[in-house]
């Protein structure tokens, strides 16, 4: 599986995931995100990149520009060193929260011809219409509203695929820890369900 942006050049360089969730809670709590983000890892493989390294010193660190962020740096240095041939992210979001480091980084990718790669695509920032909708994206994730539902949906979806995923079940019935509904054992619960439907 190739793209007509990746070349050689590129495929012999390292590609980096960086890999980031805003607070411990998200750490804790969102592990979909998680698993989505550390999935980025197989798909550079996918695109042909024999040395992936995967950046996640961020987990739990914001990405406002107000907290220092370990990950961040060592992804700029790695850039830097101009042996890095693409960045996987999961959004632009999750590089970063504000134009400074936003835009640092894009500047970096095109002076060194590294390309940006999420799952909607892959970016060259020495290209204008690449980097137009780069520096969008990047504005765009100070206003991420609608990007935090289309990553709970994409999370939910994941998980249920794997037949996993578990909702909120109707009064009378419950999880079994295999993960099966059926109906509550609680006799009291049966009770009241069949004297709701008997009404």
């Amino acid at each position: 599986m190739t793209h007509p942006k990746l070349t050689p050049d590129h495929l012999r360089r390292k590609a980096i995931v960086y890999i980031r969730q805003s607070t411990p809670t998200q750490v804790l709590i969102h592990r979909e995100s998680q698993r989505r983000q550390y999935g980025l890892a197989d798909h550079a493989r996918e695109l042909g990149f024999q040395n992936v390294e995967v950046i996640d010193g961020d987990l739990g660190r914001s990405g406002s520009g107000l907290v220092e962020r370990p990950g961040f740096e060592h992804l700029v240095a790695e850039i830097c060193s101009g042996q890095v041939g693409a960045v996987f992210c999961i959004e632009a979001s999750r590089l970063a929260r504000n134009g400074r480091d936003w835009h640092h980084l894009i500047e970096l990718c095109g002076l060194i011809n590294a390309l940006v790669i999420d799952p909607e695509g892959v970016y060259d920032p020495r290209l204008i219409n690449d980097r137009l909708l780069l520096g969008l994206r990047g504005t765009m994730s100070e206003f991420e509203l609608n990007l935090f539902r289309q990553r709970s949906l994409g999370a939910i979806r994941q998980k249920a695929q794997r037949g996993e995923l578990q909702f909120r079940l109707p009064v009378g019935f419950c999880w079994t820890p295999t993960g099966k509904i059926e109906i509550d054992p609680d006799l009291r619960v049966q009770q009241a369900v069949r004297l709701v439907f008997e009404k």
